[in-house]
């Protein structure tokens, strides 16, 4: 049955960068804040929002609102910088943007991400266009895996949440649509099939939007 709405995560699930957001959390913990994380910790801790990302890793205590919103805008900053030339839709999804788009089915962001990545993506591929809603970071008040920010998505959608259909990449993503009553498709560019097997709201796993799965999503 085809979905009446599609919720996109950002991070992972439009563009392959989650290698990048590592790489510069890593080097923001370690080199700029003393901590000693390996790579497969770091990994663990990204997600929800970056303060509190912050929080979990050193503490509440440890720096004021003002500091962690300054250390948040500059993990972006450098990750932007060193993945811009590498900015890309992950292959065939401007396939199915345009094809959802044609069909008139509504599309939305719900992300993690604060504004400043946001936009650094939809500007610079020039995708703004297709989706009718964003939710970023700012617009909720709990995070991922709490599911308000897809209930918002489809709310600003005016579509029920049980007709979305959830494109997402992680676990906590995942999470977050079951948490929302909706069924996910996962992008396996930053996680493994057999770490959703608690997961029973997974449709499909495709490595990208190429895979013959997505020529008959829309039909």
């Amino acid at each position: 049955m085809m979905p009446k709405a599609l919720l996109f995560d950002l991070n992972g699930t439009i563009i392959d960068d989650m290698e990048y957001h590592t790489k510069a959390w890593q080097h923001l913990f370690n080199t700029d804040l003393g901590a000693n994380l390996s790579w497969k910790d770091t990994k663990k801790e990204m997600y929800g929002k970056n303060q509190e990302v912050l929080v979990r890793i050193f503490g509440p205590e440890r720096f004021t609102q003002a500091e962690m919103d300054e250390l948040s805008i500059e993990k972006e900053r450098r990750y932007q910088k060193e993945f811009f030339p590498h900015l890309a839709l992950i292959p065939g999804l401007h396939n199915l943007l345009e094809d959802a788009w044609q069909k008139d089915i509504p599309m939305a962001i719900g992300s993690a991400a604060i504004p400043f990545n946001i936009d650094f993506v939809l500007d610079n591929l020039n995708i703004r266009h297709y989706f009718k809603a964003i939710v970023s970071a700012d617009d909720v008040k709990f995070s991922k895996p709490n599911p308000e920010t897809f209930l918002n998505a489809a709310a600003l959608l005016n579509v029920n949440p049980t007709d979305c259909l959830v494109f997402e990449d992680t676990p906590k993503g995942v999470e977050t649509a079951l948490n929302a009553g909706m069924k996910c498709i996962v992008l396996t560019t930053t996680h493994q099939q057999h770490e959703f097997e608690h997961l029973d709201n997974v449709l499909y796993f495709a490595p990208d939007y190429t895979d013959d799965y997505f020529k008959n999503l829309l039909i």
